[in-house]
Order: C-alpha cells, then structure tokens, then sequence
C-alpha cells in the first residue's frame, strides 16, 4: 500500500510506488496519474494510427473544435503533444459561440488560454454571426413554439446541435481543415449508440464517426481519438496536466434525452464494468 490518506488506505499504483489516482474496474489496473496519462496518450496515439491518414510530401490541417471542457481540451493538448513537432501537420483549433450568458463566456476564456499556452492558432464563431438566434433567446422562445405547433421539439438541445454543427463546418472550411478533430470521449459513443439503440436507427449508428474511410459530401472527414477513454479519465488527465477547463454544465442541457442516456449508461457501467466498451464495439461491428 502506498499510505494513508485522512484514514484511508491509498494502494500504489501498479507501475510505481506513488499513490493510486484511479482504478480502472473494467481492466482491473490501479494508475497513479502520471501512468494514467501516459496509458491515456497510448491510447490516443493508437487511434490516430488507426483513424487519420497523412499523406506524404502533403500538409495536412486538423481542426480541433474546442468547447473550453475538459474533453476538448484534452483532445487538443494530445494532438500537439503527439503530433505538433512534425513539419507537416497544421493544428488550429476554435470555437462556437451559441449565446449562452454565464456560461459561453468563461468556457471561451479557457479555450483560448489553452490555445495560447499550447501555441495553437484560435478562431471562433457565433451563432449571430450565422444568422441564427442565441440560444438565450431560443431557449425563450421554445415554450410558444410547442403550444403552437405540438411537433416542434421542446429542448433547446434540439436546436443547438444542429446549429453548433453548422457553426463547427464553417470554421473548419475557413480554415480549409483536411481533417476535423472531436473530442467525444467513451461515455458520449457509448450514449449516442445505446440512443440510437433505443430509436431503433440503425442508420445513425453507421454514420457514427470516425469518417476516415467514408467522409461525408463536402465536408472533412471527421476523427474522435478519445473514442476509447472513459470520462472519469478524461477529467483525471486535464487536471493532472493542469490544463484550463470549464467545468459548468450547459445551464439548458438538463432534461435533455442525452441526460436519461448518460445516467443509464453510467448505472450499467457501475453494474457490468466494460459496458460503455462492449456498446461501442458492437457498433463498430455493425459498422464493418
């Protein structure tokens, strides 16, 4: 045991003596957070291998979509960990202002102090700058959208994702992206599979990204090298590397379907270790 801590018993992690951050129940591994990290960017580095495709002699630009949250962050101190000293790879990163007051402003903030720590060019987008509402104003407007017409959707999520994945399309063709870099980590894939699941879309399920083989018409091919890293684990890297994140939720995501998925999928997980792994890996052999 590597010591006591307020009374605890603190094991030690299993590649050194130092304190335990984390116990993986699916693996059965104990990691103190250097060696977590470290398994982290294996990882990380074993999908790039897997999911993005450098051409020779060719420079290749990725656009990493960053929120100012711990998973984007994440994704993009990886990506110049990993990939930032070669000569031809251009990384730049940027965000989507939807309008939200007290909560868009600070996660932008840390967004672009992570880009200035990490040297990585920042651009952004708002939602007024597209010609759409602000999702403050929306969210305002849902209540008399539904009374008037009972088929609108009544969650302001509904509106968002579909105006946020118009926002993240711009600025990856402004900045002419070979690639796009999302940081959806093992707990949303395995969430979006188990929604899909649910709907009984099958279709969904096979449009699911990684887009490295099957790019979507006009768009860059888009790539999720977090895939595979729990969300816990995600939180435990940002911190340990001390990167600047915002931890607030989005103030009108509650309620949301994503929600009632997010806690069954974390009850299942705590019940079956693997389950996240298992969902996403059934959807990977419906895909092929």
């Amino acid at each position: 045991m590597a010591g006591k801590v307020g009374g605890l018993e603190i094991p030690s992690c299993d590649s050194c003596d130092k304190p335990a951050l984390l116990e993986q129940a699916y693996s059965g591994r104990i990691l103190c957070g250097q060696h977590l990290a470290k398994s982290i960017r294996k990882k990380i580095a074993k999908e790039l291998r897997k999911q993005l495709i450098l051409k020779k002699g060719q420079e290749t630009t990725i656009f990493v979509a960053i929120s100012g949250g711990k998973d984007s962050a994440v994704l993009l101190h990886a990506l110049v960990d990993i990939l930032g000293v070669r000569p031809d790879v251009k990384i730049i990163a940027g965000t989507v202002d939807e309008g939200i007051d007290g909560y868009r402003p600070p996660s932008l903030q840390c967004a672009e102090d992570l880009c200035k720590t990490l040297g990585v060019e920042f651009i952004t987008v708002s939602y007024k700058d597209l010609g759409f509402e602000e999702m403050d104003t929306v969210a305002k407007l849902i209540p008399g959208m539904t009374k008037n017409n009972p088929g609108a959707p009544g969650m302001p999520c509904s509106y968002c994702g579909v105006f946020r994945r118009q926002g993240i399309n711009y600025l990856a063709k402004k900045v002419n992206a070979d690639v796009m870099a999302l940081g959806h980590n093992l707990d949303d894939m395995a969430q979006t599979v188990l929604m899909n699941m649910s709907n009984g879309d099958l279709e969904r399920t096979l449009r699911l990204a990684p887009h490295t083989n099957t790019p979507i018409d006009g768009l860059p091919p888009r790539i999720v090298p977090l895939r595979w890293i729990p969300e816990q684990e995600v939180h435990l890297y940002a911190v340990h590397k001390n990167l600047p994140i915002h931890h607030e939720e989005c103030p009108h995501a509650r309620g949301a379907l994503r929600w009632r998925h997010r806690e069954m999928v974390a009850t299942m997980e705590a019940d079956v270790p693997g389950t996240r792994h298992g969902l996403l890996r059934m959807a990977d052999n419906v895909k092929e």
